[in-house]
């Protein structure tokens, strides 16, 4: 199913700069002050005093929003005069989120985490003696927490559970981002607090197209959510989020040129947009996992996605050592038609005299129970079944994923990621 989101955003690109321009105009009961320039004038004059910093280009782009303010204040970590001050200056909705969001519950994993007990399965699975895999490879993310659905969000919450999974690596291992994530809170908020974040996201002029679809709203609501709704709530943080899509040549006009990333192929890139929605929660449940007998079609899907995942994570090394190993690479949100997951590592296989490479994509299902993945990587009994996905299972015409360079974006950067862009991948047909 494609999301009306990129009808929405393909219709209205021209008119982003404009709409995000009267995002920033607060008008009060008989005078608004301008954010540009803080002159306070009548409501009436307003609207097109603010337009005319726009139209001149004259924009400073170290504007300091609220938002923006919050940001700046959690990543202080002594008080200061300074701070105090910006503290005085804070927008009231990101104050008071900062204070009223809520941590959301989940299953904490023993052992180190989900991780390390993948990492155990994997090196067991070498040694077998009954299937030795003597020239494998598997690189795996850091800690990851698995969020599940619960029966409050079963079929519509996957992709703020992914959000979950990114932001509980991303406050784990990246000091950046602890600082400014959710106001500095240090822990991952439930979802009617992520879906508060994500308002004041686009009130903030992040996917305005986007917010357009959802009419600028979505607290307490089970609307389905996407990789651009995900890019524009990490990018609010100045957590820079980028977005890959694969799909066939023919879909290729369907995405409009946008500027590149630090990893992306070597190949002209296109804008999004987000096409899919999360539709439903599948447990996995009756799925292969092995990356063999699939058919031509699917096996050229699954080369281009499998190759690209595991460049990413091997930081686009041709010579890794067999064995199991740790990365410093975040996961990656995977959206596809009806759901979405979260990859946190990949499995190489070298087989035959040629050494032909095949992948398993190493995934957290956030519609599989906790518990249930933890059993089965304890006894070292099933756990394939949830975690791993040959590529003969890329069955979808179309996927996106999300990944986290490093860094935080301010200035002219941070109003660049306002706009949600992403690389095009070609699937191809294997001759």
């Amino acid at each position: 199913m494609t999301s009306k989101t990129s009808m929405t955003q393909s219709n209205c690109v021209k008119d982003r700069t404009h709409s995000q321009s009267n995002c920033l105009v607060r008008i009060e009961k008989m005078s608004a002050l301008c954010p540009v320039c803080n002159l306070t004038l009548p409501h009436d004059q307003i609207e097109s005093h603010v337009n005319a910093h726009f139209d001149d280009d004259k924009i400073d782009p170290q504007i300091a929003s609220d938002h923006h303010l919050a940001l700046q204040l959690a990543s202080t970590s002594d008080p200061s005069p300074s701070s105090s001050a910006s503290s005085s200056n804070l927008d009231d909705k990101a104050a008071s989120l900062v204070r009223s969001q809520t941590k959301s519950p989940f299953y904490s994993v023993g052992n180190g985490g989900l991780i390390c007990l993948l990492k155990t399965c994997l090196e067991s699975e070498l040694k077998s003696k009954s299937k030795p895999l003597e020239c494998s490879t598997s690189l795996l993310s850091g800690f990851v927490d698995h969020f599940q659905a619960s029966k409050e969000d079963k079929g519509w919450g996957c992709g703020w559970r992914n959000i979950q999974m990114q932001c509980s690596h991303l406050l784990s291992h990246r000091q950046e981002a602890k600082r400014v994530l959710f106001g500095g809170s240090n822990f991952v908020p439930d979802i009617p607090s992520l879906q508060r974040w994500l308002e004041l996201a686009w009130n903030n002029g992040f996917d305005v197209a986007g917010a357009l679809h959802f009419n600028n709203q979505i607290c307490g609501s089970k609307r389905w959510i996407g990789t651009t709704e995900c890019a524009a709530l990490l990018r609010s943080f100045g957590l820079k989020a980028r977005v890959v899509d694969f799909a066939p040549k023919k879909s290729q006009a369907m995405y409009l040129s946008v500027p590149g990333s630090t990893i992306a192929p070597k190949i002209k890139s296109y804008g999004p947009m987000d096409r899919f929605v999360i539709k439903k929660g599948e447990s996995g449940k009756g799925k292969t996992v092995d990356s063999h007998g699939s058919n031509l079609s699917r096996t050229s899907k699954g080369a281009v996605l499998m190759g690209w995942v595991w460049n990413y994570f091997s930081d686009n090394r041709l010579n890794v050592s067999s064995g199991v190993h740790m990365t410093s690479k975040a996961p990656l949100y995977f959206q596809h038609e009806g759901h979405s997951r979260t990859i946190v590592g990949i499995q190489r296989r070298l087989q035959g005299t040629t050494f032909t490479p095949q992948y398993n994509l190493l995934i957290l299902d956030p519609g599989d129970f906790t518990r249930g993945i933890e059993k089965a990587l304890v006894e070292k009994r099933g756990w394939e079944g949830f975690l791993k996905r040959g590529a003969h299972t890329l069955t979808c015409p179309e996927y996106q994923i999300l990944y986290v360079d490093n860094g935080i974006a301010d200035g002219e950067e941070l109003e660049q990621l306002k706009t949600i862009d992403s690389h095009f991948v070609e699937f191809y047909c294997l001759p």
